[in-house]
């Protein structure tokens, strides 16, 4: 190739030059191991894209999200094109097998949940409609009929349990770096993370609260990829769980736009209390981005936006380094595990003291 720069002509055309066994396996979201040129308009081709192959995202079209510039402290409109869709499936006795190795552990939250779980109905009396008849209400109402007078429509009653409204997104970020084993484990931070999962929603769904689970990670600002695990309606059965037992890593952690994703589902519960777990092990990075500082500022703003829509985030992070970046994203709403391998313990108990 130094030949032919050096001595060819310019009406000489050099032939399509690529080599073979050199492909990189592995694509770390943090060090820079890629550099990334994107095309300006007046260099961008008229072919249409290529679209994903059908084998690796089945999603819906995209959605778009703006980006946030700390600098010029305006949004990018339209700047994120993210892709949802839903997780593939894989086999549901994987996951049956982790809370079984785990059984210990979950009888002794159990517990704990038994307590935390609402015990009692509380009657709603004068209702329209209801799921019993109020015999006081009705008798009188029966006797203001007789005697002339308007009878009163609300002879019915409902019930519902005392103490808990609470909407739950548990958040999941499935950047390459999880496939890493930490120090001192013989598992890698995905394996750990899908078990604390696995408990944490069967403690979830103990208690009868609702909640989805998503992952997300990113390949550029053309393609944030964002799977639906678990959605609000389903059950924790064997569906899920297959879901949960397929989970990959890969790509990088744009997270500002997941949050708002996700956000959009949320908001639009109807709960006293809505609660968003983002589980993570790095900063927001990705290798479009050179200034580390964007998607850190952007992830915060997206933090205030769920603030303002009364969603309240909390982020658990598995970097022991984290404390350099994790308080610009989430303020002090944040927990740092150091020890990984004690996650599938701590995460349950992080969530029972959160929604006490």
């Amino acid at each position: 190739i130094t030949y032919i720069a050096r001595t060819r002509r310019q009406q000489d055309l050099s032939p399509k030059v690529y080599f073979t066994d050199t492909e990189v396996d592995y694509r770390d979201d943090n060090r820079h191991l890629w550099r990334y040129i994107e095309q300006g308009d007046e260099e961008e081709s008229f072919e249409a894209r290529k679209p994903p192959k059908a084998e690796e995202v089945q999603t819906l079209p995209p959605r778009h999200y703006p980006e946030w510039d700390y600098q010029s402290k305006t949004y990018r409109p339209d700047w994120v094109s993210l892709y949802e869709g839903l997780h593939p499936a894989g086999d549901p006795a994987l996951i049956d097998a982790l809370l079984d190795k785990h059984r210990m552990l979950a009888k002794r939250l159990k517990q704990i949940l038994d307590l935390l779980k609402p015990q009692q109905y509380v009657r709603l009396r004068y209702q329209e409609e209801g799921s019993e008849l109020d015999l006081d209400v009705a008798i009188r109402s029966l006797i203001d009929f007789r005697g002339g007078a308007t009878p009163d429509p609300r002879i019915n009653m409902s019930h519902r349990h005392d103490g808990r409204d609470i909407a739950v997104m548990l958040l999941l970020d499935l950047s390459q770096s999880l496939n890493q084993v930490p120090d001192g484990c013989t598992q890698s931070i995905l394996e750990l993370s899908q078990e604390a999962v696995a408990l944490l929603g069967w403690a979830i769904d103990h208690l009868g609260d609702e909640f989805a689970i998503a992952g997300f990670s990113s390949n550029t600002r053309h393609e944030v990829r964002y799977q639906h695990i678990k959605g609000y309606r389903e059950h924790w059965d064997d569906q899920v769980k297959a879901r949960l037992a397929a989970m990959e890593a890969g790509y990088s952690t744009r997270m500002g736009a997941a949050l708002r994703h996700a956000a959009h589902y949320l908001a639009a519960r109807q709960a006293e209390k809505k609660l968003m777990l983002i589980l993570t092990d790095g900063q927001p990075h990705d290798i479009d981005v050179q200034d580390e500082r964007l998607l850190i500022e952007d992830t915060h703003k997206a933090v205030q936006e769920l603030d303002q829509q009364g969603i309240y985030t909390y982020c658990i992070s598995l970097d022991a380094h984290a404390d350099d970046y994790v308080r610009d994203c989430f303020g002090n709403r944040f927990t740092v595990i150091d020890r990984v391998e004690r996650l599938p313990e701590k995460l349950p108990r992080l969530f029972m003291a959160l929604t006490k």
